[in-house]
């Protein structure tokens, strides 16, 4: 994998409050006939943090962007918890250690034909101090 400049946040846009999981988006990737689950990291609605592919293995969640970046995929669709919104903020603070050049962009902010994930991306990070690059 060549060096992670962009993380990437999305949303499943499955139905708010709807308990899936990363497994569940591995079989809707495979039935999609894709090499299994495109994120890296997935948080469900109770806050936890679910792998997906290693990181080491290139993402297939945004066009033109797989090879430098990690998703990380918040379950629902616009509506998350409490305990997803911190399992977000500590993965992120995780990743910015990890590849401290990175910048954080939610998904529609690399692809205008996508709202993903539904949430100002900008302005949720602001609220909460994170830096952007």
């Amino acid at each position: 994998m060549s060096r992670i400049t962009l993380i990437v946040i999305h949303c499943a846009d499955t139905p708010n409050g709807r308990a899936d999981t990363a497994e569940d988006i591995h079989r809707w990737h495979l039935d999609r006939g894709w090499s299994g689950i495109g994120y890296h990291y997935v948080i469900g609605i109770d806050g936890t943090i679910q792998n997906g592919r290693p990181e080491y293995w290139q993402g297939a969640h945004v066009a033109g962007h797989n090879a430098d970046s990690i998703g990380v995929c918040l379950i629902g669709r616009d509506m998350f918890t409490n305990e997803q919104i911190a399992a977000l903020q500590a993965v992120l603070a995780v990743l910015r250690d990890d590849h401290p050049e990175a910048s954080i962009r939610g998904h529609y902010e690399l692809d205008p034909g996508k709202t993903c994930p539904n949430i100002d991306v900008p302005a949720w990070l602001d609220a909460r101090g994170i830096e952007r690059l």
